[in-house]
């Protein structure tokens, strides 16, 4: 009899499906998995395979790890709004079968992403609104590198910036208008890199004036004692000896 359950479980993943995860509801035969406002704080990793549509949607979860969908080939929508994610791994959605059309991540907490996770997702409506996007050269470079619609592009609301002044505004209207993140990062970096240069360059010229001077102190105080020692006394030859006893015999 113990044995029934795990062959249960090895007849159900031999047809592409495993038993539908704990705290979620799995209908039959509708390839909908639901796990939606289950107070999950991660992902559970017992999906069935044959899930086409999966809602994990208004629970605590934070972060997408690497391959935590993999296997679900069959996968056509992903909900995961309403969540707290702050960050989603490079290969959060590797595994897929490519035939993902609907990716919501709207109403967490992302404030930046790469583009790495999303570049396998060419064809996927990306649901980004209602997230404290921070505006800058990255955010950007993910505008230029995924195929976003226009609508996903314009529900990108800058909560921060680079500068204050283009806090509340769209990401598209503010490109379109001119603003580039990336050229004035850019900026940014080559005045870091200056200041950095001049203040090495203002150290080395500062230890250069140090040692010179105080070479010459030592220079001067080494030429001050050789000032200070006796004179040596001049040895007479014995003719010079002779000549000076002459010549004090004659004065006396």
């Amino acid at each position: 009899m113990p044995a029934l359950p795990s062959l249960l479980v090895l007849i159900l993943c031999l047809h592409g499906s495993l038993p539908c995860p704990q705290d979620c509801d799995c209908p039959p035969g509708s390839g909908v998995v639901w796990c939606n406002r289950r107070d999950l704080v991660v992902i559970p990793l017992d999906i069935p395979h044959d899930t086409r549509v999966l809602y994990l949607d208004s629970n605590w979860i934070t972060h997408v790890p690497n391959g935590a969908f993999r296997g679900l080939k069959q996968l056509r929508e992903l909900h995961l709004a309403d969540n707290l994610i702050q960050s989603i791994a490079p290969g959060a959605f590797r595994g897929l079968g490519g035939g993902l059309r609907l990716l919501d991540l709207s109403g967490n907490q992302l404030q930046r992403i790469e583009a790495a996770p999303f570049v396998a997702l060419a064809w996927v409506r990306l649901e980004l609104y209602d997230n404290p996007w921070h505006c800058d050269c990255s955010l950007q470079e993910l505008m230029t590198t995924l195929p976003l619609d226009t609508e996903t592009v314009e529900d990108l609301v800058c909560a921060t910036a680079m500068w204050e002044e283009y806090a509340g505004k769209s990401l598209a209207h503010l490109l379109s208008a001119g603003v580039n993140f990336c050229v004035s990062q850019q900026r940014n970096t080559d005045l870091a890199m200056l200041l950095t240069m001049f203040c090495w360059f203002t150290v080395i010229i500062t230890y250069v004036v140090y040692y010179v001077r105080r070479n010459q102190a030592e220079s001067r105080r080494h030429l001050e004692y050789l000032k200070s020692l006796p004179l040596p006394s001049k040895q007479l030859s014995p003719e010079e000896e002779e000549v000076e006893e002459d010549t004090l015999s004659t004065i006396l």
